[in-house]
């Protein structure tokens, strides 16, 4: 796993979840209203909150001081799935192809002159992490990044590798194939027909809207403040709970993308059945398969799931993004959320 402050908790691989449907786990699945406290008790997060929807239901749990429903938070990694959104929305209007080098688009960016797009959306492209050398937390122009990235030995194309320099790049060919950057296009086909008002992508702002809470590091310091370019393309995105839970509803509804597109996006055959395009598949015990994305970026973890048509989502997060033992603890969240009949309990 890359270093702490990476700006995405590598997705989880789906087999970390898959246990025996007739198993004494399965069966024996809390509620997930008790289990969001055990981000707190066991991981050590200093709070944590989810909001689950289910048909026009929907369900706020919080555990901890000061963290609401309606804070602002950074929410990192989940900025491919807006990314990947707008990059097969211009595919699906003939404007780039996905069989695209990024040469085709920018010239010379990279040393490796046949890294396709599709490569890139799926983290096949053997491009290096950036953010092995800045840790997540050094503000770097795109260009920087990807010369960092090649600093390092690339991985097998082909291979899946996860690597926020992909979509650092991606970012860079919506600049250049529409005119504008990728935060006015995300806003412009994304944030503002699904008024996702609490939704922003901040370039250079350090500062949070309000509301906000609080967001802290390992050490307990105070993490609030923080320069976006830590991330760019591939996790800067500011959101809220209700925010992402809309913006993947009307994903996996087909919304924002035709049936062609939505069916790319969701295909993981590339990436080895880890990853498609900006999502990732994850299989429970009890053999539901949901989708969604996380996201950790400094002071902050989140992340959204859910069922292939939508009809169930969850959002949760922390306000830390080191919390101990977060596989096992969300494999127990995700299995009570999307395992049991949707509950109407909450705060």
């Amino acid at each position: 796993m890359p270093a702490l402050r990476t700006l995405l908790a590598i997705p989880l691989a789906a087999t970390l979840f898959c246990m025996f449907p007739g198993s004494s786990t399965t069966l024996a699945t809390p509620a997930t209203d008790a289990t969001l406290p055990l981000l707190v008790t066991e991981g050590k997060a200093p709070a944590a909150a989810l909001l689950a929807r289910e048909g026009g239901t929907t369900r706020f749990v919080r555990t901890g001081p000061t963290i609401r429903r309606t804070d602002h938070f950074r929410a990192g990694s989940i900025t491919k799935s807006f990314i990947a959104t707008v990059v097969l929305q211009l595919a699906a209007e003939h404007r780039l192809r996905l069989s695209d080098t990024v040469d085709d688009h920018l010239p010379g960016l990279l040393r490796d002159h046949a890294v396709s797009l599709h490569s890139l959306l799926t983290h096949t492209s053997g491009l290096p992490d950036f953010t092995a050398r800045t840790h997540g937390t050094i503000p770097v122009s795109p260009r920087t990044a990807v010369q960092l990235a090649e600093a390092d030995p690339p991985s097998p194309r082909g291979h899946w590798s996860y690597s926020n320099t992909n979509y650092v790049v991606l970012g860079m060919v919506i600049g250049q194939v529409t005119g504008h950057s990728y935060a006015t296009e995300a806003r412009r086909r994304i944030i503002e027909p699904l008024h996702l008002t609490g939704t922003s992508f901040p370039g250079t702002r350090t500062t949070l809207p309000t509301p906000h809470g609080r967001a802290y590091d390992a050490t307990g310091d105070d993490v609030t403040t923080l320069n976006p370019r830590v991330a760019g393309a591939a996790g800067e995105l500011i959101s809220t709970l209700t925010d992402l839970n809309r913006f993947y509803t009307a994903l996996l509804k087909g919304r924002l993308l035709p049936p062609d597109q939505l069916r790319t996006m969701l295909n993981t055959r590339t990436a080895q059945g880890r990853y498609g395009m900006g999502l990732y598949p994850t299989k429970l015990p009890c053999g539901t398969t949901i989708w969604g994305h996380n996201g950790r970026i400094e002071g902050s973890y989140v992340r959204t799931e859910a069922t292939r048509t939508a009809s169930r989502v969850v959002t949760f997060r922390t306000n830390t993004d080191t919390a101990k033992n977060t596989p096992e603890l969300e494999r127990r969240l995700l299995t009570a959320e999307f395992c049991q009949p949707f509950s109407r309990s909450g705060t």
